[in-house]
């Protein structure tokens, strides 16, 4: 009988009282991603190609083994990465217990007691004494939402759930660019150290040709002296190089989170051809940049809570709820003579805090004001990142082509300076010059392929992440 009557009051009261709480909206504005004027293409581009969209495994586009599993080995065992991830994990995990505030809880409460009462006291004892007393019951608690306090805090914990999902995706993708970056820098040392063995080679045998002209009688001691000054002077450039070396191998192994990391040598003095970014880049790239969208979600929380603050500025109502039994005999609990029940219905009304709640609501809408204010901001700074690694693109690939010519030229003075002073027309001290002329211009040559490739690696990391066109 008591449960009938139980269940006919949930109908009449209980659900008419969820339905009219789903209906009402919560409080505070609901989201809309404000507008920062950005223009449709970048100052660095020439046309908007609106089928560009971005590709995460960005570094693939180098088409470099070595490179592309430098970067798996730093994606799985980098120290960074592992604790961004357990954020993900906290962070996802607290958006479940508020989530799980929107429902009722049920717990049961069990207890058994002896008690012995006084017997000279003004009242007679009728039972036993002392006595046992037994009970068990299943009670509920719940939160009527009708202000959308709940809601909006759930929507707030996604929200950040979210942003800890991009602060991982920021972390992958400064952890890549690092190691693109050091990973061109390793490359482009080890072509550098190509070009000066191959130089030491050609002034060890110009060295040699200089002590027989010089036992000879053609040659003087300064052009020896000459020669072997510019010998050492490229063993100390090695020396230098070598060292150089080690020490961005080692940073590489601790980005990968392998500290025995080998990457055998390059024998050449080739560096790989970066990729060509496509005409026109829209601006509409960077809502890819992770932090970009970082920055959203943490303004999506941030004006949700306006809307938890404001709610706490009304009543709070909540329903309980127990229903279970109590005896003097634990095998009586069970019995419907035992059963007990309860309901509630509890009302906490602010009157007077002095104007505490109210400040809570101004500070949430200040904590949203700075955070647009970051959004924006983020917003702009990606957009100038962009154009200045476009700049830096087109730049270094001018200045590699120049150099290019420039090491053509170097070359052919070079063999001209050889040959005048083997057939006696000219001083040693021409050939030494051109031969550090050329030497120079391979140089450069090589630093301007890396540079190039840097640059192509801060577009990638300005852009958060490649570029494919859409099919």
């Amino acid at each position: 009988m008591m449960a009938i009557q139980v269940s006919r009051l949930a109908k009449i009261f209980v659900a008419p009282l969820l339905l009219l709480i789903s209906a009402c909206a919560p409080l505070g504005l609901d989201y809309q991603r404000p507008n920062v004027a950005l223009p449709s293409a970048y100052n660095q581009s020439d046309a908007v190609a609106a089928s560009t969209v971005v590709s995460a495994s960005w570094w693939t586009l180098y088409q470099d083994a070595a490179l592309n599993d430098l970067i798996r080995q730093a994606l799985q065992n980098n120290a960074d990465i592992k604790q961004a991830v357990a954020r993900i994990e906290e962070v996802e995990a607290a958006a479940r217990e508020i989530g799980a505030e929107t429902f009722p809880s049920l717990n049961l409460d069990g207890r058994a007691t002896r008690t012995r009462v006084t017997e000279s006291g003004p009242f007679p004892v009728f039972a036993e004494n002392p006595r046992n007393n037994f009970n068990a019951q299943i009670g509920t608690s719940f939160e009527l939402d009708f202000w959308g306090k709940l809601r909006r805090a759930k929507e707030s914990a996604r929200a950040q759930a979210l942003a800890s999902h991009y602060a991982k995706a920021t972390v992958d993708l400064s952890l890549t660019g690092m190691i693109a970056q050091q990973y061109w820098f390793l490359r482009s040392l080890d072509a550098q150290t190509a070009i000066a063995l191959a130089s030491l080679k050609t002034r060890e045998a110009s060295l040699s040709l200089t002590r027989r002209r010089l036992e000879g009688g053609v040659a003087s001691g300064l052009d020896l002296h000459q020669a072997e000054a510019a010998s050492a002077s490229l063993k100390a450039q090695l020396a230098e190089l070598g060292k150089l070396r080690a020490q961005t191998l080692h940073q590489l192994a601790s980005l990968s989170g392998n500290l025995e990391l080998s990457i055998p040598a390059l024998a050449n003095t080739g560096l790989s051809l970066p990729p060509t970014p496509p005409v026109g880049l829209p601006s509409s790239l960077l809502e890819a940049r992770p932090d970009v969208r970082l920055a959203e979600q943490q303004l999506i929380s941030a004006n949700a809570n306006i809307g938890v603050a404001k709610a706490a500025l009304y009543p709070s109502i909540s329903l309980t709820a127990a229903l279970g039994g109590e005896s003097l005999a634990l095998s009586d609990v069970l019995k419907a003579s035992s059963r007990i029940w309860t309901g509630g219905l509890n009302l906490n009304l602010p009157i007077f805090d002095s104007g505490k709640r109210s400040a809570q609501v101004d500070q949430a809408s200040a904590q949203q004001k700075q955070v647009l204010a970051n959004y924006q901001r983020v917003i702009q700074t990606a957009f100038t990142e962009v154009n200045d690694a476009l700049v830096a693109v087109r730049q270094n690939a001018e200045r590699e082509s120049a150099l290019s010519d420039s090491q053509v030229a170097a070359k052919k003075a070079l063999d001209i300076a050889m040959h005048r002073y083997q057939s006696g027309y000219s001083a040693y001290l021409d050939v030494l010059d051109a031969q550090r002329v050329y030497h120079a211009a391979e140089l450069s040559f090589v630093q301007a392929r890396e540079a190039r490739l840097q640059a192509t690696v801060a577009l990638f990391k300005a852009l958060g992440g490649g570029w494919q066109a859409a099919n």
